[in-house]
């Protein structure tokens, strides 16, 4: 992962099918707890995990961010407390639609950002993230889905929206993936410390590597 240069002395324009800090929009959809008790394609501390450092990333880089969440007051409960902590000062649009998509309060909101790419993750995978998966892109939009960071009843029906997402046109992602393509060049110093610090948090194996280095031979991304 280490690059040659601490400056870039040769940047490119990025691909337009890359990700960047300026040209998506960011969804988290029913990080809830009701939602969560029934998800069994991937371990729920490990889904707190990576959408607390999904969420962190899009915050260091500015990432204009939509939470929501489906029946909190009657029957699925608050968003995840770390998630919310994140973003402390911004309240979750309720809804009562299953397809968020469907809530004018969000399309609205999308639509002030400007932006066409969308980023979504969502409980379930299979109802709660396909269906404003598939709405966006009828409506024209560039779908990104974070697939570490949602969750299904079962892998079965995980695996099956995703890839029905995809046949659609949505472009599957991992969180980690999400927030060093925001990144990208080690030479960005005014991110460099912030995503240290949440790979450091969230990342796991890399996490523990980057406490390694810089305790072991004080090194850092880059030269």
């Amino acid at each position: 992962m280490a690059l040659s240069a601490l400056a870039p002395t040769h940047a490119a324009e990025p691909s337009a099918k890359l990700l960047t800090p300026q040209n998506h929009s960011l969804i988290l959809i029913d990080h809830q707890p009701q939602m969560a008790f029934a998800t069994r394609s991937i371990d729920i501390a490990e889904l707190r995990n990576n959408v607390t450092g999904l969420a962190k990333a899009a915050n260091v880089f500015k990432v204009p961010t939509i939470l929501t969440t489906v029946a909190a007051k009657s029957f699925s409960g608050p968003i995840f407390p770390e998630l919310q902590a994140v973003l402390p000062d911004q309240k979750p649009i309720d809804r009562t639609t299953m397809n968020t998509w469907e809530d004018q309060r969000v399309v609205d909101q999308v639509k002030k950002f400007g932006r066409k790419k969308v980023v979504m993750a969502a409980l379930w995978t299979e109802v709660c993230l396909v269906e404003p998966v598939l709405s966006a892109i009828d409506d024209g939009y560039d779908a990104y889905i974070v697939t570490d960071a949602s969750g299904g009843v079962s892998k079965e029906a995980h695996d099956m929206a995703v890839q029905r997402m995809v046949q659609a046109g949505a472009h599957p992602i991992t969180w980690l993936q999400y927030m060093l393509e925001l990144q990208r060049d080690w030479a960005r110093g005014a991110t460099y410390a912030p995503v240290m610090k949440i790979a450091t948090e969230h990342a796991g194996g890399y996490g523990l590597g980057i406490v390694y280095a810089t305790d072991m031979f004080h090194a850092k991304e880059g030269k």
